[in-house]
């Protein structure tokens, strides 16, 4: 095998994985937000985590992808350990595909339909069309099925260079004496658990398996320890992603590590035994690419059988392994869910939903206290003001460098979204406080306003809620009909406000009221007033965000000009209801 030959190999083989992330990464990008909601939804059962684990990785052609995904999901306490076993079983299970595609490129036949089969003769085909689709369609999701197309074409050619730079190698006496080597059985395993190990991909270590495969010199009894070892290589991926992550992430990888070590112990002893036994005919016979593949998936089905009613006791090795001890609070947001940019941004959006609800639940505690002080809600309402600034901390920080990663254009608006909304969440847990400290002084002070001002206070309250209420409810939602209902109350609410000060500048005038009141009473107002802007913005960016633009004052002026006859309908509606 000359040197030409050598670089034709590394070549395909960098082709290979090439085209192998190309895809899974496309894939996954086409699959949206709904990865990571569909993980959560059908991890309850066993079964269905075993069919949801083969489902994606079937679908993003990588479960080292999802393993690392699942450590992820662990270290941020979005999943617990026993839901992820199943889905890592099934990922085994689903990762055979890539090795059946690719047993496609041993199709040796003159039929015109079978030839078509063959990659290189329908690779181009898919190239030629994926390239069109990148190039030509206007919209995303079109793009990413061109990058598919694109993708599975360049894996397949690194396949077929694989195979032309190893055919030399049938005839080759030295080839053929290193070959001998592999009789040894353990030699066989930690040759494929390295090799995988290195490149961080049994589909690659598969494929040059399945390309040595087609000189005729690896044999069934060469080749079905070197599986075995390919098999536990790929966990090499999932334990450079549990570094540095919690206990119970940790323990992901090891149940990984252990779906595979028992499967091939237990593979290994039964096939032996009965070839002692037997003496299985086709042992020494040479194996072919489909021979690999059909190996490859008998190994994850049968040890899939066999550990499937023994979830708990994985859970059980795995945490017997791990040890429990107390360790410091983690960050909500793992860094490998950007590894997953769809899967990371819906719990980006997830955790928005959160920090938006503690925002509004510290608000309306401020609001419940105001003339009715508690000390213990205070510091109930400044831990929550805490807890919302950790999470705009975090999550401004993890949406930038999510920002950076592959995303469609709706994942892309989704993420502007967030960045215009954070910040507004945050304001509103300030001013949460910031109406404490009016309470507080009420209290301390022992202030006590006129009932027409108190008559007023809790009518701007009523509609403060009510906005707070429309706003969020539009933003989990995503609701365009309720988020536009804001403006015009906010608008209302402006008025409101501003009325409120004048009758109380004429109370203030008759001696109902005292300066000391009004210093109280305007600070109210203000924070209220603030609330209400901080809702506003919020429905502006659910709307503008969702054509795809921001123009927040473009938009507030056209509202504002009061052309618009559903604007001013419930303008009407929200001043007939919050008139003092």
């Amino acid at each position: 095998m000359d040197i030409f030959s050598f670089i034709t190999l590394f070549g395909g083989l960098a082709l290979f994985l090439f085209g192998m992330n190309q895809m899974s990464s496309s894939l996954e990008k086409l699959a949206g937000g709904k990865l990571e909601a569909v993980l959560n939804r059908m991890t309850s059962n066993r079964f269905k985590a075993l069919f949801l684990g083969i489902g994606i990785t079937v679908a993003i052609q990588s479960s080292s992808a999802v393993t690392v995904m699942l450590v992820g999901l662990v270290n941020s306490g979005i999943m617990d350990l026993s839901s992820t076993v199943g889905v890592i079983m099934g990922s085994n299970i689903g990762t055979t595909v890539t090795a059946w595609i690719m047993s496609m490129i041993g199709i040796k036949s003159d039929n015109f339909f079978i030839k078509m089969l063959k990659p290189e003769s329908f690779s181009p085909v898919l190239a030629l069309i994926g390239v069109i689709m990148m190039m030509v369609c206007k919209t995303s999701k079109k793009k990413d099925i061109g990058s598919i197309m694109c993708g599975f074409a360049i894996l397949m050619y690194g396949m077929t260079f694989m195979s032309e730079s190893v055919s030399p190698l049938a005839d080759s006496p030295k080839f053929a004496s290193i070959l001998t080597a592999f009789h040894n059985p353990l030699l066989g395993i930690f040759t494929g658990l390295a090799v995988t190990a290195v490149i961080q991909s049994s589909a690659a270590s598969i494929g040059m398996l399945q390309a040595l495969s087609m000189t005729g010199g690896i044999t069934y009894g060469m080749a079905i320890p070197i599986i075995m070892g390919q098999n536990i290589g790929t966990c090499a991926t999932a334990l450079i992603s549990s570094i540095g992550v919690n206990r119970n992430a940790k323990r992901v990888a090891v149940i990984h590590i252990a779906f595979n070590c028992i499967g091939t112990v237990v593979f290994m002893a039964v096939f032996y035994l009965g070839h002692w036994l037997f003496t299985f005919p086709f042992v020494n016979e040479a194996i072919n690419p489909v021979g690999i593949a059909m190996f490859h998936s008998i190994f994850n089905i049968c040890t899939t059988a066999l550990l499937l009613p023994f979830t708990k006791q994985l859970v059980k090795l795995a945490e017997g392994t791990i040890k429990t001890e107390p360790e410091r609070e983690v960050a909500f947001l793992d860094e490998r869910l950007l590894k997953t940019p769809s899967v990371a941004l819906q719990e980006c959006t997830n955790i928005t939903v959160e920090m938006a609800h503690l925002a509004k639940k510290s608000m309306f505690g401020a609001m419940d206290i105001l003339f009715n002080y508690d000390e213990k809600q205070d510091q109930l309402i400044r831990d929550m003001e805490g807890d919302i600034d950790i999470y705009e901390d975090h999550l401004g920080s993890y949406l930038v460098k999510l920002s950076g990663t592959n995303l469609s254009d709706s994942d892309s608006r989704q993420i502007s979204k967030l960045l215009h909304t954070i910040g507004n969440f945050e304001r509103i847990s300030d001013h949460a406080v910031n109406i404490v400290g009016c309470a507080k002084e009420i209290s301390d002070k022992d202030i006590r306003l006129s009932d027409e001002g108190l008559r007023e206070i809790g009518i701007a309250t009523d509609a403060i809620k009510e906005i707070m209420d429309i706003a969020i409810n539009s933003f989990d939602d995503n609701d365009l009909i309720l988020a536009a209902k804001v403006e015009p109350l906010e608008q209302v609410i402006d008025g409101l406000l501003e009325n409120i000060k004048i009758n109380h500048i004429n109370r203030l005038q008759s001696g109902e009221c005292t300066i000391q009141h009004g210093f109280v009473l305007s600070d109210i107002l203000n924070n209220y007033e603030r609330v209400s802007d901080h809702c506003s913005n919020i429905a502006v960016a659910v709307i503008e965000l969702s054509k795809a633009t921001f123009e927040t004052h473009e938009y507030l002026n056209r509202l504002k000009s009061m052309n618009d006859p559903e604007f001013i309908s419930l303008f009407e509606s929200y001043r007939s209801k919050y008139t003092i």
